[in-house]
């Protein structure tokens, strides 16, 4: 692998300071490099990806890159994360090692989902590596939310709103909720409520294959009651009474190069062990 671009996050690496220096060393080192701005077209010739920010970043490239197929490696330059495997201290020393062929692919499912409202077949136009959220919009009141799980009925959940994540998401937003943690190498599907008012409500998990639909029901028709459907964190349509959306695994996967040989479960402890 020697033809490399570099998207940045510019409020983690306001100057683009490590951006040029790690793109000179990259050319220096006999490969090509591009530097392009996040949301900017993949280079046609790219064979890897750096990503520089932090686990937010990572996320917000997974699903352009794996349109294409191309894997990504992060650089983290914010908070700890479970995403980004790099620091600035060792990102010289990830180049010479990717560049001698010497690092390994992990293949993160992926999720994707259609809306058949009232108004609109709506397919989301980007890819969730983390997860698929339906929040209430607007006043403080309880949603129900009828799901179904390959056309048979599952649960109404009443709460404030529903979390569908990969096993990636699985240590974000589902996490805080109260969902389980799992190995982001899986396949499957969880399904975790927003402070759900039912002390039976607990995180569901369904297998890859699934197809998963939820309905916004109609709780007080005097009142105009809406949803949000955000993807990784990004808004991607409206919900009314009534309309529904199915959640399924994308076709696609996003690659992510690996280098280090510690398991997740280490990465994890240690992860752990620093807000303990």
């Amino acid at each position: 692998m020697r033809k490399f671009c570099i998207i940045t996050n510019p409020y983690k690496d306001r100057d683009f300071s490590l951006t040029n220096r790690m793109k000179s060393y990259i050319q220096l080192k006999g490969g090509s490099c591009h530097k392009i701005a996040e949301g900017e077209d993949l280079p046609q010739d790219a064979e890897g990806i750096f990503v520089l920010g932090g686990d937010g970043t990572l996320i917000r490239t997974a699903g352009i890159a794996s349109e294409k197929g191309i894997p990504l490696i992060g650089v983290n330059l914010g908070h700890l994360g479970y995403l980004c495997e790099l620091e600035e201290k060792n990102v010289y020393a990830a180049i010479d090692e990717i560049m001698k062929g010497n690092y390994m692919i992990e293949e993160r499912m992926m999720l994707s989902g259609s809306s058949d409202t009232r108004r609109q077949d709506a397919q989301f136009p980007k890819k969730s590596l983390n997860d698929i959220v339906i929040l209430r919009k607007g006043a403080l009141q309880v949603m129900e939310l009828l799901v179904s799980v390959n056309g048979g009925y599952l649960h109404t959940f009443r709460a404030d709103g529903i979390i569908v994540a990969t096993p990636t998401g699985s240590t974000g937003y589902s996490l805080s909720a109260g969902g389980p943690i799992i190995d982001p190498r899986a396949r499957m599907i969880l399904i975790t409520p927003i402070n759900a008012h039912d002390l039976n409500s607990k995180s569901i998990i369904v297998e890859a294959e699934d197809e998963i639909t939820i309905e916004l029901k109609c709780r007080q028709p005097e009142k105009q009651e809406r949803a949000d459907v955000n993807l990784d964190g990004e808004l991607a349509m409206e919900l009314s009474p009534g309309d529904s959306i199915t959640i399924r695994a994308a076709e696609q996967t996003a690659k992510i190069i690996k280098l280090s040989k510690i398991s997740f479960l280490e990465i994890l402890r240690k992860r752990m062990q620093i807000y303990t």
